[in-house]
């Protein structure tokens, strides 16, 4: 089992440090083609649209014509950041922060499971190699530390945890996810407030130095529905019924275009809806908040929102490898085996994409195969993680105890 509660505390001596070198070395070696892995090239995010990107960036302006920017402003400082290694290629700089911010998710989980086991560095440890290449190809190793960094500090620090929270929402916005945990009264009011100053003035900032910060917004709302998410199912199955659809690459995407496919969105946005409803009633429940009942609740909204979405994205595991991770760092979390489910999940990722991409484009046995597996372990996850939340932190009905079995309970009777 991957996650066995006692994995750390049996490791001999320092073999996750072995494990992390030998895995992080496999992972180089494929996004430096070293060795190849089958399907697309998925470097080539890197060395062609992020480079395209920072060039743009360079001479002042967000790239206000190019449809496949679709990151909130922020997102300029992840893209630039090859800059503080200019003695590097590009593509080599941008491979190499990420793998710093790796090794700074490992470092923040070690220090603060020192007194543990280990299940939350091991977590980290394998869930990211399972996805492959891609974690590296991807800024989203880099968001996903600011969300574990904000974490981590959030227990103690609230205005820490609003801070970051809100220079991650800047860079994906899904890290905005992170406050929804929060303790009623001065704590919120001190993450949220710290959270929109942050967000809010680097906004400006940004928005004031380069012109085109907030054309995202526009680009994001035509997004179509993309082949991996949980509702293009639906239309990998209705093209063996003659459903007159097509694949077709938009907004930097792989979507389905035809008959129906808006209506899908507008589900999906229905559901996206739906889950944030349970979320504010969740929390204007919840009592039993424990240590860790931030992070538990991060987790189980980004689960939801990640599988209610019209584009699920193999980096968007990423962001959930690294918060299954957060909330092992607490012993009693309820949250193990939702954290299984999405290890599970990562490894299928991999084989949906890049491995055998072609099949799920096609639409074919093996396709539609690999997203129900990824895509029902992923709603699975969810489901248990929200199910888990509710029932640890929101308190049942007052039982009602009749007087007779009052008079015969150990407390009364002489």
């Amino acid at each position: 089992m991957l996650m066995a509660d006692a994995a750390g505390a049996r490791s001999p001596g320092r073999l996750w440090i072995l494990a992390w070198l030998l895995t992080r070395t496999a992972l180089l070696l494929c996004v430096f083609n070293a060795v190849t892995v089958p399907g697309p090239d998925v470097t080539l995010d890197v060395s062609v649209i992020y480079q395209g990107w920072y060039e743009v960036l360079r001479a002042g302006t967000y790239p206000l014509d190019d449809v496949t920017w679709q990151y909130p402003p922020g997102a300029a400082l992840a893209i630039g950041s090859p800059a503080l290694l200019p003695f590097l290629p590009y593509p080599a700089a941008f491979f190499v922060l990420a793998l710093l911010c790796d090794l700074l998710v490992l470092c923040m989980l070690r220090h603060a499971e020192r007194h543990g086991g280990g299940r939350a560095r091991w977590t980290w440890i394998v869930g990211l190699p399972l996805l492959g290449p891609t974690v590296y190809a991807r800024y989203d190793v880099m968001v996903t530390a600011v969300a574990v960094a904000a974490l981590l500090a959030g227990a103690r620090r609230p205005r820490v945890l609003g801070a970051l929270a809100g220079l991650g929402a800047l860079l994906k916005v899904w890290p905005l996810l992170l406050l929804v945990g929060t303790a009623r009264g001065l704590t919120t009011r001190r993450s949220w407030t710290a959270a929109a100053a942050a967000a809010g003035g680097l906004t400006l900032l940004l928005c004031a130095a380069m012109p085109g910060g907030l054309a995202f917004l526009t680009f994001q709302r035509d997004r179509g529905t993309e082949v991996e998410s949980l509702g293009a199912l639906v239309f990998h199955v209705a093209r063996h019924f003659g459903w007159p659809g097509q694949v077709v690459l938009s907004y930097g995407s792989v979507e389905f275009s035809g008959p129906y496919v808006p209506l899908a969105g507008s589900v999906a946005l229905g559901l996206s809806v739906v889950s944030f409803l349970w979320l504010a009633v969740w929390r204007l429940r919840a009592r039993g908040a424990g240590p860790g009942t931030v992070c538990d609740a991060a987790f189980a909204a980004v689960l939801l929102f990640t599988v209610t979405s019209r584009v699920i994205s193999p980096q968007y595991l990423v962001w959930l490898v690294g918060l299954a991770a957060v909330c092992l760092v607490h012993a009693e979390s309820p949250m193990v085996r939702p954290a299984r489910l999405v290890l599970a999940a990562s490894a299928v990722t991999l084989l949906e994409f890049p491995v055998w991409f072609g099949h799920v484009v096609a639409s074919d046995a093996l396709g539609v195969l690999l997203l129900v597996l990824r895509n029902g372990l992923l709603v699975a996850a969810a489901l248990i993680a929200c199910a888990r939340l509710w029932r640890r932190t929101v308190p049942g009905p007052p039982q009602v105890v009749s007087p007779a079995a009052r008079a015969d309970s150990p407390a009364t009777a002489r």
